[in-house]
């Protein structure tokens, strides 16, 4: 039995990747060689922490280190939300870095509506949740409109809002939203029928677990199904065709961008109703920018977002055990997962980096075949 060229080409791409995040872990391993007196075990801890201990007992099956696990599926699903809306923009080919402040806006919303609304848990959950998907939109939509009308650098002005975001967000809940009676600047724990129901006992898993699910199908449907799916690849792929082919280019944009930050304003409202059960001052600690990386190792592709977040998540919660249990100091721990981040996703930005030479080559190679042609005649 042969294989297809296309196969080919995946089980190459597959070992590609597999060699880079060997050489990676390799290169993690050597640092922790070099800083800690038990390298071996410091080391186990980042590849195996996040992994619940399941052994047998004469009592019968014992699972041990659950709130671990727990700890990686939650901050994986807050990456594949945040991976989603970043995948989205970029798919566009705007630069867009205003996650962040997607994530402070929607989580403050998602917060008041919890707090100052009274319903049956499905509607108040829904309310909530519908609350922090707007003021996502809302604040995408932004430099969207920004970016399609007036030529903003959206970097520029996405890193600008999500500065105002953070500042909206502690103005009122410290202004307003905090209880004064606490020892720390909060509000007051959010009532039951607000927060998420929990899925794994133990850990806070919620029901955003399947609400994550929805969305990756939902974004990749938007993206391979619909008109504005269609319209959003054409423009990323090349804005004068989009042009020169009746799309609305700016209409694209501006909803790229606002459609991205409904994901963001989702992920908000998981650690606000699901994490947290309240609003702090530092709700996210720049998860919104972790999110490109997540996004980069997926290709922008929907499809890849939650392998690309379990994997990031799970390197997360590996390198916080690692620093707990271990000799092994934070900045060591931070630098040994920067090393491992930045060469898989060199690994996949090399390849857009060829196709970018690729594409600007062939036109000179065509304009040289073209005045040789010439010139014979």
């Amino acid at each position: 039995m042969t294989l297809s060229q296309k196969q080919k080409q995946y089980l190459m791409e597959f070992f590609r990747i597999l060699a880079v995040i060997l050489i990676a872990l390799a290169l993690g391993f050597l640092i922790t060689l070099l800083v800690s007196e038990e390298p071996v075990q410091a080391f186990k801890e980042l590849l195996t922490g996040p992994l619940p201990k399941i052994s047998w007992t004469e009592a019968g099956l014992k699972i041990r280190g659950i709130n671990r696990f727990g700890n990686w599926l939650e901050d994986s699903i807050t990456l594949i939300l945040v991976g989603l809306a970043v995948a989205v923009v970029f798919r566009a080919k705007q630069f867009s870095l205003g996650a962040e402040g997607q994530i402070y806006l929607g989580a403050l919303a998602a917060g008041i509506i919890s707090l100052h609304t009274s319903a049956p848990a499905f509607i108040h959950i829904t309310l909530a949740l519908l609350a922090a998907a707007g003021a996502g939109f809302v604040w995408g939509l932004i430099p969207g409109i920004l970016k399609a009308y007036v030529n903003a650098d959206e970097i520029v002005s996405t890193l600008m809002l999500n500065v105002i975001a953070v500042q909206i967000y502690r103005l009122l809940l410290i202004q307003w939203l905090r209880n004064p009676d606490y020892g720390y600047i909060a509000t007051d724990f959010f009532p039951e029928t607000a927060v998420l129901p929990l899925v794994i006992p133990g850990t806070r898993v919620t029901i955003a677990l399947f609400l994550t699910i929805i969305a990756v199908v939902a974004t990749w449907f938007l993206m391979t199904r619909t008109p504005l799916g269609y319209e959003i690849r054409v423009v990323g792929d090349n804005l004068k065709f989009a042009r020169y082919g009746g799309i609305n280019t700016r209409r694209v944009i501006a909803l790229s961008m606002a459609v991205s930050g409904i994901l963001a304003g989702l992920a908000g409202a998981h650690l606000s109703m699901g994490i947290l059960k309240q609003l702090t001052l530092n709700i996210s600690f720049g998860i919104g920018f972790e999110g490109i990386v997540v996004a980069l190792l997926a290709r922008n592709d929907p499809k890849a977002v939650p392998l690309a977040g379990l994997f990031y998540g799970y390197l997360r919660t590996g390198a916080q055990i690692m620093e707990r249990s271990s000799d092994v100091t934070r900045e060591v721990v931070l630098i040994i997962q920067a090393i491992i981040i930045i060469l898989i996703t060199a690994e996949r930005v090399l390849p857009l980096i060829q196709q970018w030479r690729m594409r600007r080559k062939l036109p000179q190679e065509l304009s040289a075949d073209h005045s040789e042609a010439a010139h014979v005649a």
